[in-house]
């Protein structure tokens, strides 16, 4: 059981068969913030993300461009090391499903594993876009073709090893059930309870080599690979040196494994079983996020011609107001909409008017009415529990939403106060008061924004945490006229 004072926080893993999108440096974004608030709260932590290697898709898109599977997994994975680095992520870790270690301690697991695995014929349905085994239900309810891939599903006759799930689903109901798991939002928690409801059944855990070798050979049988989706969810538990490394014994279970909403079942229904069977807790907390659509709603792809790269936002505009619009502009519990126009009326009014505007016009008048001494700066008062309650439960667009009530607050309290009239009534006790107070609130702000805007967040604290302003200062957010 991890201590309180250990945190440990991990991403899902994305496939390697296209480069990093919106949905996955959003996802990033949010478990740095994670990371860094318990960082902030001096815990030591374990913030993991990495790429998902194996698996039919990536063998398919390695022959369509004529080049060995290998050889694509190493520039796309190095493709979401790179858009890390530019994202100010802060994580400890970054691992490849290809990596030894991880391949090693996947068979490891699966020898641990089976009292729970038995051999049968899967008979079904394929995606091989989403590498994942499809109902006849779903199959029915959408014409046979998958609406994320846009190609039909395959009917798949072969022998395979499965895995017990069913023999679990009780349990895991009885931990969502009670919060020892939980699952947030609400909307998500209740489609995996409606789930588990309607019964687990039993799972496909491999292919045969024949059909598929790229992945890791089951142990004792190298006429079958195991299943991408199993082996790659085993990488919370790899990463942390499953199961003899001191770093398992002091950071599992995790406190939060972010992931998006497509892949809800596989972290809340599948994974739970896998380490119910392995007798080891399960997360404290998954957090499911949404999807960033296009304006209107509509699903960003390249083949509708409206997607953006993550790149471009943040080579444009920087990677604090990348940041905060993905983590405030997007609602932290369901979908919503990006576009240029929305994302520059958001910088304009919120990070240049707003923010900058404030820092701008305090350090303006600390230097015009006090030769830029500020003096003793009053301890901040403002009571912070809602941020701390928004961001314990991964609701960033609230936490950040407290912030921004502190600095239109303090936006207020400067037009109420007029300090530019208090100097020219010559008292300047009170207007010194009046500035210290500003200053005092600033520092607040920019301990709140750390965790989310660390680049902003320091400027701002180095601009007043030593009681005197530099003369000039660079705006934090130059206002900007439209971009083409």
């Amino acid at each position: 059981m991890s201590t309180k004072d250990n945190y440990y926080v991990t991403t899902s893993l994305p496939y390697v068969n296209g480069a990093p999108h919106l949905g996955h440096a959003m996802e990033f974004v949010m478990a740095d913030v994670l990371a860094r608030y318990a960082r902030k709260n001096k815990k030591k932590v374990i913030f993991s993300t990495g790429t998902d290697e194996h698996g039919s898709k990536i063998a398919e898109k390695a022959k369509e461009k004529n080049m060995p599977i290998k050889e694509l997994t190493d520039i796309n994975s190095q493709a979401f090391k790179d858009l890390i680095k530019k994202l100010n992520i802060s994580n400890d870790r970054f691992i490849r499903t290809t990596d030894a270690g991880h391949q090693q301690r996947a068979k490891l697991i699966w020898e641990k594993l089976k009292k729970d695995i038995y051999k049968n014929t899967y008979i079904g349905w394929y995606c091989t876009g989403c590498e994942e085994y499809k109902s006849e239900a779903h199959v029915k309810e959408t014409n046979g073709v998958c609406p994320d891939h846009n190609r039909k599903y395959e009917r798949l006759e072969e022998e395979n090893y499965f895995f017990a799930l069913s023999k679990y689903q009780g349990v895991i109901k009885e931990k969502i059930e009670n919060s020892s798991f939980r699952v947030i939002p609400d909307t998500r928690r209740n489609e995996t309870l409606a789930l588990i409801r309607g019964g687990l059944e039993d799972i496909s855990i491999s292919r045969p080599k024949d059909k598929l070798d790229w992945g890791i050979p089951v142990p004792g049988d190298d006429t079958q690979i195991m299943y991408v989706w199993f082996e790659a969810l085993m990488n919370y538990i790899t990463v942390l040196g499953y199961p003899e490394h001191k770093d398992f014994a002091d950071f599992w279970p995790a406190n939060v494994q972010v992931i998006g909403k497509g892949i809800n079942r596989f972290h809340t229904a599948i994974w739970p079983g896998i380490l119910l069977a392995l007798e080891i807790d399960l997360p404290q907390i998954v957090y499911v996020h949404g999807y960033i659509n296009a304006v209107g709603g509509q699903k960003m792809s390249k083949s509708l011609g409206n997607a953006v790269t993550p790149d471009s936002i943040v080579d444009t505009y920087g990677v604090d107001a990348f940041r905060y619009f993905f983590l405030r502009h997007i609602p932290s519990y369901g979908d919503g909409d990006y576009s240029r126009e929305r994302f520059e009326a958001v910088f304009n009014s919120e990070l240049a008017n707003e923010l900058g505007n404030t820092v701008q016009r305090t350090t303006a008048m600390i230097n015009q009415y006090q030769g830029g001494i500020i003096g003793d700066i009053p301890p901040a008062e403002h009571d912070i529990a809602e941020y701390i309650k928004h961001l314990e439960n991964c609701h960033f667009d609230l936490a950040l939403e407290v912030v921004w009530q502190q600095i239109r607050g303090l936006n207020q309290y400067i037009d109420e106060q007029k300090p530019w009239t208090i100097a020219k009534s010559g008292d300047m006790d009170h207007l010194k008061e009046v500035l210290a107070y500003m200053t005092s609130c600033l520092l607040e702000i920019g301990d709140l924004l750390l965790p989310f805007m660390p680049e902003t967040a320091e400027k701002i604290i180095t601009t007043f945490k030593s009681g005197v302003v530099a003369k000039e200062l660079t705006p934090l957010f130059p206002r900007i006229e439209s971009v083409k």
